[in-house]
């Protein structure tokens, strides 16, 4: 596997996009996420990613959407999203990315009022539809698992059940190891998404609160999680996600230490290349 970096771990720090680019390859990645909505930012900034990371021989592989409005009660802010969404999957083929990794957000008023298994349908129809307007742009959707007890898919069991409802082979799963420690997902569980997988996020946490720290600077135990991956055979990326650095002036050194401890990860597992 490829070992990419999304790149808001720049932007978080206040570093502007062409610095991230070129910082992320001289560090030695591969490959590169992004995270920019497509209706915030204008055809200059679209064609400024895709050429720069075409310069840094940088290939995009996944963009990063949170949609919590597919599932909101209302049905126009539901057509909104499905659009927004569609604008994103149109990025992702500009920029000759292979996935959209979708975050679908929580139950709301905490699975009262309305029926969880309401949202839940809702949830899966607007997937199906987005697949079929991803297959025809001929990428994928890689659905996110959260760790938070409200999220809709928080467990291997409602990731597998989910892709199983929706039944459609654009619409598939990540894994993101932090997120699975935190929601308690032993790594043997991952045998189940054998197939149904195709993207990975990496980084490390402090065990009880969500924090995307590099690798060593929390308590997480990767080994068994990169062995079970390795079993998957996903033929992708696995990208290292990190939140708000301490010291957003020092971000060049908190980017290169979770490279260089992902790296080994990866290196001990046989899954670098």
């Amino acid at each position: 596997m490829k070992l990419g970096l999304i790149n808001s771990a720049w932007a978080q720090a206040g570093r502007e996009t062409s610095y991230g680019i070129r910082k992320t390859k001289e560090i030695g990645f591969d490959t590169i996420d992004i995270f920019a909505d497509p209706l915030d930012i204008d055809a200059r900034e679209r064609k400024l990613i895709r050429e720069e990371c075409q310069r840094a021989q940088l290939p995009i592989v996944s963009v990063a959407c949170v949609a919590v409005g597919l599932i909101d009660p209302n049905p126009s802010v539901q057509r909104f999203h499905l659009q927004r969404c569609r604008a994103y999957l149109d990025m992702v083929y500009e920029f000759d990315a292979k996935n959209l990794l979708l975050v679908l957000g929580e139950y709301i008023w905490e699975k009262q009022v309305i029926p969880p298994r309401e949202q839940w349908e809702t949830a899966v129809k607007h997937c199906r539809e987005l697949g079929d307007y991803a297959a025809k742009l001929g990428v994928q959707i890689a659905l996110e698992l959260e760790p938070f007890k409200l999220s809709l898919l928080n467990d291997v069991d409602s990731m597998v059940r989910f892709i199983d409802e929706t039944n459609h082979p654009a619409v598939r799963a990540n894994v993101d190891i932090s997120h699975l420690q935190l929601a308690g997902v032993k790594p043997e569980e991952l045998r189940r998404l054998k197939g149904k997988a195709i993207h990975v996020h990496l980084s490390d946490c402090d065990g009880e609160v969500h924090g995307d720290l590099p690798p060593g600077r929390g308590m997480m135990d990767f080994a068994p999680y990169l062995r079970e991956i390795a079993d998957l055979g996903i033929d992708g990326a696995i990208s290292i996600e990190l939140e708000y650095s301490p010291e957003p002036a020092k971000i060049y050194e908190w980017v290169q230490e979770a490279y260089r401890e992902t790296d080994k990860l990866m290196q001990a597992a046989n899954l670098r290349g």
